[in-house]
């Protein structure tokens, strides 16, 4: 039990020694871009770049098709589809897709549950005027 532990020390002690190594030399290190910050490495900050091309938020943007201008429109985002620009990100067009499956669901839902409700009282109405498969197959 005794060695198990003196085992242990000696491999903590030595991890800490190389990990401790490993740190000095990130910082000793003039000619590579690495910094040691806050026990994080990283870049040091580059100066913003002017943009080359006219986007300035670098979204790839789609023309939506007349059925995905519906989806926009059911979905909320846009009241009319006249207010719908000529292109719109993929994001958009992948959250107006997503509320319209949930609005889609809970359609199928309530309509399961509907159905449900309606055959307990179709059952219920054959039940109370006595009418069972065997009547109806003799007749």
């Amino acid at each position: 039990m005794g060695s198990l532990r003196g085992l242990r020390l000696a491999a903590g002690s030595c991890f800490r020694l190389c990990e401790r190594d490993a740190s000095s030399s990130l910082r000793l290190t003039r000619n590579s871009d690495l910094k040691r910050i806050n026990g994080f490495c990283t870049k040091p900050q580059e100066s913003p770049k002017a943009p080359s091309h006219a986007y300035s938020h670098r979204v790839p943007l789609h023309k939506p098709t007349d059925w995905e201008r519906k989806i926009l429109v059911w979905s909320g985002r846009f009241k009319k589809e006249d207010e719908i620009p000529e292109t719109v990100s993929f994001e958009m067009l992948d959250a107006a897709k997503n509320k319209i499956r949930v609005k889609i669901s809970y359609l199928m839902i309530a309509l399961t549950v509907a159905g449900c409700i309606l055959m307990v009282i179709e059952g219920k109405k054959v039940d109370f005027l006595a009418i069972s498969v065997c009547f109806l197959q003799r007749t």
